[in-house]
């Protein structure tokens, strides 16, 4: 923290801290069907438990759905974001997501949603399902794969690209004076967030009720309850809370960019600070370890235009 005052938006404190987050490498994927309720589908299965790299060996969201006349074989669609901690990792659980969610689900055909950077293998892995029959073409340049399965065939683009140095663990902390103040506002922020290209919130329905922080009393543990956030431990911790906050939940930001995070949490704290403090919200804080965990700093005062 650099000791400036709090900002005060709307009456909502905004603390002087900042969103410690660190680097991943990301995909996007471009899952459609013949109707937008089975693209729909895939894509909520692909990205099922994929919140934290911790746990789930990968991050995902939904990032957009998208209309006919933006993918490639103009039927609906949704954009899925994907993140790991290395490109080794990405290209280890993208296929089987994809095998197991996309090439199962009826209709449906999975495209490469990133056309530069490494490749992330699509077809190339899950042709051999075909066993001998899968066929390969070429069409504008890139190589496609037509998998037979029962329904009909399943075309999959051979790979997808990869953003290498995307951003993970963007995060702000919405503190309140109700659990169902901190929900609403939890909830205006991912409306307005799922606005923003190229980020996605990966915890379910993008909100996270237990904040961690890195490390813990048992041996093995990487991470654990974030005492300091916890209403019901002001006794026998030390507490980050004024004595009116009752409820604490956090928004989680994965982004293809530091710039997309940053938009992301900008749109999410707006959002916020718009219900005010007549809502129940207190203040706007944010997690990090003493800049230990990550290089990219998010500092909530220069993306809210308060600091330089």
């Amino acid at each position: 923290m650099s000791g400036a005052p709090d900002l005060v938006l709307n009456g909502v404190c905004v603390r002087d801290g900042f969103a410690e987050a660190f680097p991943m490498a990301a995909t996007r994927l471009l899952v459609t069907a013949d109707t937008a309720r089975w693209a729909l589908t895939a894509a909520r299965s692909m990205t099922g438990f994929a919140t934290s790299v911790i746990g789930c060996g990968c991050e995902a969201a939904i990032e957009r759905e998208l209309a006919p006349a933006e993918t490639p074989d103009g039927r609906p669609g949704v954009a899925v974001l994907v993140f790991a901690m290395s490109l080794k990792d990405l290209k280890k659980v993208v296929p089987l997501r994809v095998g197991q969610s996309v090439l199962t689900c009826p209709t449906t055909a999975c495209y490469a949603g990133i056309e530069s950077g490494p490749s992330i293998p699509l077809g190339r892995a899950l042709r051999y399902f075909g066993d001998g029959h899968q066929v390969s073409k070429r069409l504008a340049g890139k190589r496609i794969w037509r998998i037979p399965v029962m329904e009909g065939e399943f075309v999959c683009d051979e790979t997808t690209g990869a953003v290498p140095a995307a951003v993970g663990g963007g995060n702000f902390l919405i503190l309140a004076r109700s659990r169902a103040a901190a929900l609403a506002g939890a909830e205006a922020a991912v409306e307005a967030m799922a606005q923003v290209h190229g980020a996605v919130m990966p915890f379910p329905g993008g909100v996270v009720r237990s904040g961690s922080k890195v490390g813990s009393k048992y041996p093995g543990l990487i991470a654990s309850t974030n005492g300091a956030y916890c209403p019901t431990l002001r006794a026998v911790t030390p507490t980050a809370l004024p004595p009116e906050a009752e409820s604490v939940l956090e928004i989680v930001v994965d982004g293809l960019s530091e710039a997309a995070v940053a938009a992301s949490m900008r749109a999410g704290i707006a959002a916020v600070c718009d219900l005010g403090a007549e809502a129940g919200i207190l203040a706007v804080d944010a997690g990090n370890y003493g800049g230990t965990l990550g290089p990219f700093h998010f500092h909530l005062h220069a993306i809210m235009g308060g600091a330089p």
